[in-house]
């Protein structure tokens, strides 16, 4: 194998069972960070009830309850192990109430802070280490994703379970339905070359949001997919790359694992925790690990979507209201997305491509266009001191 063997993770290769087709993956875990306020949402979504703790589809499940889901199936009912915030804690557990309790103990870990995707991610690999042993693969995948195509993206991640047992961390790479500026690219290089995981493909590199114009160039080579932030890595081999790449991190991470289940788990927590960088999973291992040769990508050919803002919100229901659509009224105003949460009557009359989130103590009004733009009047009122708004 190439590259990643100079990283010396090869050579701590799983020797566990091989993956089945179907069913539960032995010793593999699901790991969901969930966090963020998701304020292109807003008002619908605050800092105090985040988007993923919401049903923003109609299907009658949270974005969390959905996630948790979709992925109990190749982990088993207690595979799944959430990461969040102190404050979402009581929110989570209560949506998600199997997390707390059962055989394998607490598989809810609550931060005491934000310390970004590393920290959170790093966290529950050192955790499931402790409580499982070296062989333990963990699958990271964020509580606020929409996706459809059950079929391709179990496939995905027995692929990217065989390819992380071989040392590899593994990213998924969404099949790009256009030069989307908003999210990510990964780009492949030649095939891994391992028989039971025949679609993955070395990582070359990692491209921050590019223009439309380069985003447009790399889909027409054929090489570069949307990077949706899911990985696949045994739990040791992210571990060793952090503590090649952020020692104090890494040893800050494994410091609270080792007391998690004990009594000085609050002492510790305290402690350490604020001392931990604050940095993405994606700076601190995906780019520098794959610059060495150590990323592969398994292709995500499933239905993806991170539901970044209100156009990406309506674009996901068949009709373009969220809510008591009784409440709703339409004159002239086709593809108006309507969020009714406010228990008022809502009309949208000449204004096509409007965006009204009605809520108990917020209105916002704007249009698709300007999707991307509703975080700054989160940042607004932040800045006049309403922190009661946000």
């Amino acid at each position: 194998m190439t590259g990643a063997a100079s990283l010396g993770a090869m050579s701590t290769a799983s020797t566990s069972s091989p993956v089945p087709a179907q069913g539960p993956i032995p010793g593999f875990h699901a790991v969901v960070p969930a966090g963020g306020a998701g304020t292109r949402l807003w008002p619908l979504s605050r800092a105090g009830h985040p988007k993923f703790l919401h049903d923003l589809t109609g299907s009658g499940r949270t974005l969390l309850q959905a996630t948790v889901d979709r992925l109990v199936p190749l982990v088993g009912d207690d595979g799944v192990l959430v990461v969040t915030g102190h404050r979402h804690a009581d929110a989570v557990a209560a949506q998600v109430p199997t997390l707390v309790g059962g055989v394998d103990g607490d598989r809810l870990l609550a931060e005491p802070s934000p310390r970004d995707s590393m920290a959170a991610i790093g966290l529950a690999a050192a955790v499931l280490l402790e409580r499982h042993g070296e062989d333990v693969v963990l699958g990271s995948f964020a509580a606020d994703h929409v996706i459809s195509g059950t079929e391709a993206f179990e496939r995905a991640v027995r692929e990217g379970v065989v390819a992380a047992r071989a040392g590899y961390v593994v990213t998924v790479g969404i099949r790009a339905t256009g030069p989307s500026t908003a999210f990510g690219y990964v780009r492949s290089g030649q095939p891994l070359g391992l028989a039971d995981a025949p679609t993955v493909h070395h990582v070359r590199g990692f491209t921050e949001k590019p223009d439309e114009e380069t985003a447009t160039a790399y889909l027409a080579t054929g090489e570069y997919r949307w990077n949706a932030g899911m990985f696949v890595v045994r739990a040791r081999v992210l571990l060793d790359h952090l503590a090649t790449q952020l020692p104090t991190l890494a040893d800050g991470l494994v410091g609270i694992a080792r007391a998690w289940d004990g009594p000085d788990r609050d002492e510790v927590l305290g402690r350490v925790w604020p001392t931990l960088t604050k940095i993405a999973i994606d700076h601190a291992i995906a780019e520098p690990v794959a610059a060495a040769g150590g990323v592969a990508v398994v292709p995500g050919d499933f239905t993806w979507d991170d539901i970044g803002d209100f156009a990406s919100l309506g674009g996901l229901l068949a009709d373009p209201t969220l809510g008591d659509a009784t409440t709703v009224l339409r004159v002239d105003a086709p593809d108006a997305l309507v969020v009714a949460a406010g228990g008022r009557t809502v009309t949208v009359v000449g204004l096509p491509d409007a965006v009204v989130v009605d809520t108990p103590d917020a209105v916002l009004v704007t249009t698709r266009a300007h999707a991307q733009s509703v975080k700054s009047a989160v940042d607004g009122w932040r800045d006049r001191g309403r922190d009661d708004l946000i």
